[in-house]
């Protein structure tokens, strides 16, 4: 996991492995329509938890 080198003085050095760089590839329309549900779900609960606390308060 870390890749470790040794100076002539005796101190060590650790470095992370970097991992490989890839592009993204574009959502299909299968995924966006979870990425909605998941965004609608969200709002409906952010709001609900709004309404308890005002009903509280």
């Amino acid at each position: 996991m870390f890749t470790t080198t040794q100076l002539d003085n005796g101190i060590l050095n650790n470095y992370a492995v970097e991992p490989e760089v890839y592009f993204a590839s574009y959502p299909s329309p299968e995924q966006q329509k979870g990425y909605a549900l998941q965004a609608a779900i969200a709002t409906l609960f952010v709001a609900g938890l709004m309404l308890v606390t005002l009903a509280v308060s």
